[in-house]
């Protein structure tokens, strides 16, 4: 069984549950590094000093402090922290409920699994959970996580819910400061019949399975070289080219895709024509096959 990360209560006006949450995603299967000591080849360890007598500090005597001016802090303890306990240090409480389609993609944060932490809980989350998706709506609530409230959304996910942090609107970057500076642009509508078709040509479907972690692998790959005493190199990029003629390259483009690059502006055909060499070449092609997901280099 996996390892909880908080255990609470989810509440929803009085019903109440005990549930857990666990982390969704992991960093623990990326190659990490330590520091070494390149003459000993020993590892090295951090020690915390005095910024001014260069002494090093001990555990005991170390104390937070925030910064009100230039060299002044005001000491802060951390029994003083643990003292602020909110409701949600301890208790998920749904606030509201919206659209999963009004959240605006750039506030998701970090997604966590939300389950019942027990037998007894489950009836109640379960509730909880189906009239959710009955409704089609996402629950809103806070959460404290590492000292820190958030925003929590809840949606339901399998059995359990999918519960993913919000960020604060203060840590949003409002778009226009960056896209303001970009010209308004009047482009040709066969550049666009190109561009679309491209698209059209290389679509499919989300198989998070196929995805591989090219720069992982080559890591992987020199440790092993390296391991065996082998040498490992890599080849150099290629740098794209500056695009001189957009139409030339998007032509080109559609060769690669699979099409011919004498393209005319296509005129819309009937209803009628469309359907029909659609359900030939349906009939004549056998279905599709799903690719097979590729192996991690790690093996």
């Amino acid at each position: 069984m996996a390892r909880s990360s908080w255990k609470g209560y989810l509440k929803l006006s009085l019903v109440s549950c005990a549930v857990a949450l666990y982390n969704a995603s992991s960093a623990s299967e990326r190659v990490s590094f330590n520091t070494l000591n390149r003459k000993t080849g020993n590892r090295l360890k951090q020690n915390m000093v005095d910024s001014v007598s260069g002494e090093p500090v001990d555990t005991a005597d170390r104390v937070k402090g925030y910064q009100v001016s230039k060299g002044q802090y005001v000491m802060v303890e951390d029994s003083e922290i643990e003292a602020l306990k909110l409701e949600s240090t301890r208790t998920i409480e749904i606030e509201t409920f919206v659209p999963v389609a009004e959240i605006d993609d750039i506030y998701l944060d970090s997604p966590y699994y939300l389950a019942p932490d027990d037998k007894v809980a489950e009836e109640a989350f379960a509730v909880i959970r189906e009239a959710m998706t009955r409704k089609k709506m996402a629950g809103i609530g806070r959460i404290v996580l590492a000292r820190r409230e958030r925003m929590l959304m809840l949606q339901p996910r399998d059995k359990g819910m999918l519960a993913t942090t919000l960020r604060y609107p203060y840590e949003v970057r409002q778009g226009s400061e960056i896209f303001n500076e970009i010209s308004d642009v009047k482009l040709p509508g066969e550049m666009l019949d190109i561009a679309q078709e491209i698209i059209s040509r290389m679509s499919g479907h989300f198989e998070p399975d196929s995805f591989s972690d090219r720069y992982e692998e080559a890591v992987v790959s020199m440790l092993k070289a390296k391991q065996a005493g082998q040498t490992f190199s890599v080849p150099e990029p290629s740098q794209p080219a500056n695009v001189v003629n957009i139409m030339d390259a998007l032509k080109k483009s559609l060769q690669v895709a699979g099409g011919d690059s004498a393209l005319r502006r296509p005129r819309a055909p009937s209803k009628k024509a469309e359907e029909a060499p659609a359900a030939k070449e349906s009939a004549r092609k056998p279905a599709a096959k799903k690719p097979a997901a590729r192996k991690a280099a790690r093996g």
